[in-house]
């Protein structure tokens, strides 16, 4: 049994623990547009060079589609790259948006995500999609890495969110699937929990595991 004590806010990181990912479909339709060794520059908890730049809000869209022409012969359109770049993310299980709501009823419940100006607008189209919920209905704040121009596990991304939220570090629970992340958030005083792959997290609504 989990057992975590005066939490007053969730901190929920976005792929691999509310919506699932699938990065091996990704990498194949890219390889299928022409682009050859594509691993790497992506994984599942970290991507790198031109990635990582649009991840931080360094380039926006139009320059990461550029970057990509540049590893490919063929005339690729902006959809085949959207498209492609987008199946890495699949869907958000009803079961977990339910229970965000439910959690929401007693803590506050924020998004923390390393994600893009792609991929975000299509994860919110998907959840609207779901039940007509937009993500104010599911999270009190979003804390977007292109946004804030830094993303995890760098320190200066869990100090602005304790600044921002107002709240001690020990109050906090944060649920992440990348294990350097969750190191980042122990070191500054966050109270953790590494979420497995295809986890259901359903023990957050079990009234034992805040006791």
């Amino acid at each position: 049994m989990k057992h975590f004590k005066n939490i007053t806010t969730l901190i929920f990181d976005f792929g691999g623990v509310l919506i699932n990912l699938d990065i091996h479909q990704c990498i194949m339709n890219f390889k299928q547009l022409g682009l050859k060794n594509f691993e790497q520059y992506l994984n599942n908890f970290a991507q790198s060079g031109f990635f990582m730049q649009l991840e931080k809000g360094e380039i926006n869209a139009e320059e990461f589609r550029s970057e990509l022409r540049k590893l490919t012969k063929h005339p690729l359109t902006d959809q085949q790259i959207d498209e492609a770049w987008c199946s890495f993310l699949l869907d958000v299980p009803k079961e977990k948006l339910d229970m965000l709501l439910e959690l929401r009823k007693r803590f506050r419940v924020v998004l923390l995500s390393n994600t893009n100006i792609i991929h975000f607008p299509n994860s919110e189209r998907e959840m609207y999609l779901k039940n007509g919920k937009k993500m104010d209905d599911y999270f009190d704040k979003c804390y977007l890495s292109y946004e804030m121009k830094m993303a995890k596990p760098d320190k200066e991304v869990f100090e602005n969110i304790l600044a921002s939220e107002k709240v001690e570090a020990h109050a906090c629970l944060f649920l992440d699937d990348g294990i350097k992340n969750i190191q980042e958030a122990n070191r500054q005083g966050m109270q953790t929990y590494l979420v497995r792959e295809h986890e259901d997290l359903s023990f957050l609504l079990d009234r034992e595991t805040w006791e």
